[in-house]
């Protein structure tokens, strides 16, 4: 799982404490910037990978013109990179001539994003901080694009994988779980995290549910106090987790990786992510079918 797109996924991480303050949303949900889009939007420009497979999802690729830097999905590979999460380059936007511009607000494209607005670009703010925020952003994106439809269907699907989790969880002695972005600095998923969150959903008590922020630098005596059952390594490299692995009250706890980058956006695929989450914390109880029944 380890690819270089991991570190947007840290990054984004990070960023969502004060994405909020970045670019001010009215009530926190999904907000416009400059002119209205057509009525039929047929150029999309999206600034993170999740709101790309948001559009995918919804069957309305054909629309999307240009992508991040860090999207990776192959059915993107060949569309123009507008730059990154915190500096897009306004120019490579501009000059796709997009009908919208679909961003997740966060520190340092604050400006950016409205001179895209500024010089005439319909601009749709999704924060994405939690899994409500998510579902909100996929029937936002479903609105502008004309596949109401198509969002509504999406969004039960990821609440009916919710509800099969939960139920499956209850008959289950919760794990205390450590879940991890990075080792060095130790950056794990804290209270009103999207992890935190998952967690509860999986049946999981988050050991770091005591930390002071959502996606706090945990310190290492912190998670060895702690003494998880199993950590979650959700890092982008490795340097530092020998290390602490080794250490009294870590040592003997079940490491495991995620298999997948589902977990870690926040976008459609957070029902797929979710049953890799289950099955990783609960690996006994996973039938050979490999789903939740």
């Amino acid at each position: 799982m380890k690819t270089h797109l991991v570190p947007f996924v840290l990054l984004a991480a990070l960023c969502l404490v004060t994405a909020a303050r970045a670019i001010p949303s009215k009530g926190g949900g999904p907000r416009s910037l400059g002119p209205k889009p057509p009525e039929k939007v047929k150029r999309v420009v999206t600034l993170a990978p999740s709101l790309t497979e948001t559009v995918m999802a919804l069957g309305a690729g054909s629309t999307l013109v240009g992508v991040s830097r860090f999207d990776e999905a192959k059915e993107v590979a060949g569309l123009p990179r507008v730059g990154g999460f915190i500096d897009p380059s306004v120019e490579a936007v501009v000059a796709l001539e997009p009908d919208l511009v679909l961003v997740q607000p966060g520190p340092g494209n604050q400006r950016p994003v409205e001179k895209m607005a500024e010089v005439g670009l319909p601009v749709l703010l999704l924060p994405l901080h939690t899994v409500a925020d998510t579902l909100a952003a996929v029937r936002a994106v479903g609105k502008a694009l004309g596949k109401e439809k198509e969002a509504d269907a999406l969004v039960q699907r990821i609440e009916s994988t919710r509800a099969r989790i939960r139920e499956a969880a209850k008959a289950l002695k919760p794990p205390r779980v450590l879940f991890i972005y990075g080792f060095e600095p130790l950056v794990v998923a804290g209270p009103g995290s999207f992890a935190d969150e998952l967690l509860r959903d999986a049946g999981a008590i988050n050991v770091a549910a005591d930390a002071g922020s959502a996606y706090p630098v945990y310190s290492v005596e912190r998670a060895v106090r702690a003494r998880p059952d199993v950590v979650v390594d959700a890092a982008d490299v490795d340097v530092g987790k020998d290390k602490l692995a080794a250490l009294p009250g870590l040592s003997q706890a079940r490491w495991v990786q995620m298999p997948s980058m589902a977990l870690l956006q926040p976008g459609p695929s957070l029902g797929r992510g979710l049953e890799e989450l289950f099955w990783l914390l609960f690996p006994s109880a996973k039938p050979d079918a490999g789903t939740v029944r």
